[in-house]
Formats: C-alpha cells, sequence, structure tokens
C-alpha cells in the first residue's frame, strides 16, 4: 500500500485465541466464521489478527509494534508461526534493516517480539540497529504493574526479556504528547486503553493514514465502545476515539488495524443511518 511517499506492509502473525489471563493461543484460519463473535473486545476470550506493520520510507524502515514474537526464540515450541523475521523476508528485509521500531504500548501482544533468547540463552534485540520509541508513561506504568503484580484484564504486561532494551539504553522514552519521528511520521498519546498509549499519523502527498494500536482494534469497533473492561481509562478512550474517527472521516484517511482478521485498512465513509462503514483500500 502506497501512503503518498511511503509504503506500507501488514506483517501478519496468523489469528490467535486471546484469554482474560493474558495467555494466547494460535488459531487455525479455517475455523473462521466471519461473525461478529470473532472481533476483539466482544468478549475477553476473542480471536484477533496480529499484525505488526512496517512503513518504508525510502530512507528509514520503521516497524509499529512486534507482535509475540513466538518462533523467535532459541528452542521455541513454535517455529510454524511467522514472525517478523520471516514476515520481513518475504519484502526482502531483514531485522537489519530496521531503523525504528514505535510500540504504542508495551502489552506483550504487542511487544513480546522486540527480544529474543539466541542459543547461548542470551537475550537479544530481534532489531538490532533500531531504537526502540515508547511513552515514558507507558513504561512507568508497566513497571508498576509489574511490580504490584496487577492484570488489567485482556491487557497483559511481560518485562522479563525487555530489561536488556532498557540497561543497554535502546528504549526512547518520549514525553511529549505530539512527536515527530521522522518527516511524516508523528507520534500521538492518546493514553485510554493505558496511560501512555500511543498511535502513529502518517502524512505525505496530501494523504493520510493512522496506525491506530489498541485505541480501535479492528473495523468492528468503528460505531460502538467495547473496551471498558480493557482500558485503563474508558472515558479517555471513548473521547479520543470520538475525535480521532471524526477527524480521520473529514481527511480522508486511511485507517491501519493491528488485531483485524478480514479488513486490515480502508478509508472511513457513512452509511445511511450515518454509521460509519469502510471502504476497502487494497
Amino acid at each position: 500500500m502506497k501512503i503518498g511517499k511511503f509504503e506500507i506492509e501488514h506483517l501478519s502473525e496468523g489469528i490467535f485465541e486471546a484469554f482474560e489471563d493474558g495467555s494466547f493461543q494460535k488459531v487455525d484460519s479455517e475455523t473462521i466464521t466471519g461473525s461478529f463473535e470473532d472481533s476483539y473486545g466482544t468478549n475477553l476470550t476473542a480471536k484477533i489478527g496480529i499484525d505488526p506493520i512496517l512503513i518504508k520510507t525510502g530512507k528509514q524502515n520503521i516497524l509499529v509494534d512486534t507482535g509475540l514474537g513466538w518462533g523467535l526464540d532459541s528452542k521455541s515450541s513454535y517455529l510454524n508461526t511467522s514472525n517478523l523475521k520471516t514476515n520481513l523476508d518475504i519484502f526482502g528485509i531483514t531485522p537489519e534493516d530496521i531503523t525504528h521500531v514505535v510500540l504504542t504500548h508495551l502489552h506483550f501482544d504487542h511487544a513480546g517480539g522486540s527480544t529474543y533468547v539466541d542459543d547461548s540463552t542470551s537475550t537479544q534485540p530481534t532489531l538490532p540497529y533500531a531504537n526502540y520509541f515508547v511513552q515514558k508513561k507507558e513504561w512507568a506504568f508497566a513497571l508498576q504493574q509489574v511490580a504490584q503484580d496487577q492484570l488489567q484484564k485482556g491487557g497483559h504486561y511481560n518485562l522479563d526479556e525487555f530489561y536488556k532494551l532498557a540497561a543497554e539504553e535502546r528504549l526512547v522514552y518520549i514525553v511529549d504528547a505530539h512527536f515527530e519521528l521522522a518527516p511524516g511520521i508523528e507520534l500521538i498519546r492518546t493514553g485510554g486503553h493505558t496511560p501512555g498509549h500511543q498511535i502513529v499519523k502518517i502524512h505525505s502527498e496530501s494523504e493520510t493514514a493512522y496506525i491506530l494500536g489498541d485505541l480501535v482494534p479492528n473495523e468492528n469497533h468503528l460505531n460502538y465502545y467495547a473496551m471498558k473492561q480493557m482500558d485503563v481509562e474508558p472515558l479517555q478512550s471513548k473521547k479520543v476515539k470520538t475525535l480521532l474517527l471524526r477527524r480521520a472521516y473529514e481527511e480522508n484517511a486511511i485507517l491501519l488495524f493491528y488485531h483485524s482478521i478480514h479488513a486490515k485498512a480502508g478509508r472511513l465513509l457513512k452509511d445511511v443511518d450515518r454509521k460509519y462503514i469502510l471502504e476497502d483500500v487494497r
């Protein structure tokens, strides 16, 4: 997909069942019915896609979220599951080619693929030459949750292997609500799902797109709010989501989803009832 001068690709790890305790189970795609019950957020054991997003600017290769990372670790039992390395290879890119990693937040399904354990049982960054950009509020909240052994329903932090990135000063802590990562690429702190949740706005040659993280997990969340039990700040999520969708509609922007099974991206239209519908942009 092209957004102005930028190339955008979804890197799919597959479809998973997400459970309330933060665990995941791989799902055979043939079992997906396409029904509303498959949607993330309709219950706490929903089927979800997990799709990191690659942005190629011509000078930089920017990865938004790193997925679960299944199959990356030495002696992993998930070798038949797609991960960053196998997906990047499809597009002729290696992990060493990634220049920036943006983490919308640090829940395990968005950040677990940031590191792996090598043959000598040493933790290594999956993207060895990239810095990892995360909101400072998100890092502080994640540390607090882990220290207090707290678990938000539908959200799970596992920082065991992630600490090495911090120790090696690979994390870039963002303190601003709006941060220019590169010309045409802006990180926007939304809060809501977690206090430091952020999304990505892309603008190039009069075209605009938004990578939404868990603010709007998939296309089934356009017209209703089903994340109350999963969001740390539900009122903030509802407010920001309403404003963002209104702006995206006015801008004729493309929305890119992280947890969608079917519609990975699209432009917003409105039906006869003034409800949002998604126009396919493939």
